[in-house]
């Protein structure tokens, strides 16, 4: 259920798939932490798990998660004002793709363009492809925890954000079948992400590109 595995390439550095969507999320016969990312089907009407609020005066979107998919974040504090900002963001960004994946919704949805930039919303479409061209959907628990935001250059327009998640009660669920799956046996369902954010014109952080290990935590 990882967010995304991504391959190990070069390429992977900035624009590959976002590993917080479950690795390798759906698909053969065990299931998969990665594909964990997903929520239940038949959670056509998701449970209110409203946004956190934000200081900037930009209108966020508000994304609801169905109370069958427990997204928690653990620690998501910082004393600074501008990694608060960039931690919120952050956690919006992968509230929205999971949105996405519950609702099948293959290009991501308006919430998700809002916190991606254009390269980011590419690789995430990726990942959630891998759950809607399977018809799959996720429930359970996956808790985001022991986030460390790091401001880069002038510590006013990119951040890098890692953290862990814990896929081990996490799992996806065929929208047709109810076929449940989770991480195979012997998989580590501990995943580690780096995300790579930069600040738009209206003080967003988007998600400019998502690493994941597997085991990295």
């Amino acid at each position: 259920m990882a967010r995304r595995a991504l391959p190990t390439t070069a390429a992977v550095a900035l624009t590959a798939t976002a590993t917080l969507l479950l690795t390798a999320c759906g698909g053969s016969g065990n299931a998969k932490p990665d594909d964990i990312k997903g929520a239940d089907t038949g959670a056509g009407s998701p449970s209110a798990s409203g946004s956190p609020s934000q200081t900037s005066g930009v209108k966020r979107p508000e994304i609801k998660l169905p109370s069958e998919f427990q997204l928690t974040f653990e620690d998501w504090t910082s004393g600074d004002a501008v990694e608060q900002a960039v931690l919120n963001d952050a956690k919006e960004q992968l509230r929205a793709g999971y949105a996405a994946i519950i609702g099948n919704e293959a290009d991501g949805g308006g919430a998700l363009a809002f916190y991606d930039t254009p390269s980011g919303l590419s690789q995430d479409r990726q990942w959630i492809r891998t759950y809607t061209s399977k018809n799959l959907t996720v429930f359970g628990k996956l808790p985001a925890y022991d986030p460390k935001p790091t401001l880069l250059g002038d510590k006013k327009s990119r951040a890098v954000v890692t953290y862990c998640t814990d896929e081990s009660k996490a799992y996806t669920r065929n929208r047709a079948t109810k076929e449940v799956q989770g991480n195979p046996a012997g998989t580590d369902p501990k995943v580690f992400y780096t995300v790579t954010l930069a600040k738009n014109s209206d003080g967003v952080w988007q998600n400019v590109s998502t690493r994941g290990k597997r085991g990295g935590c």
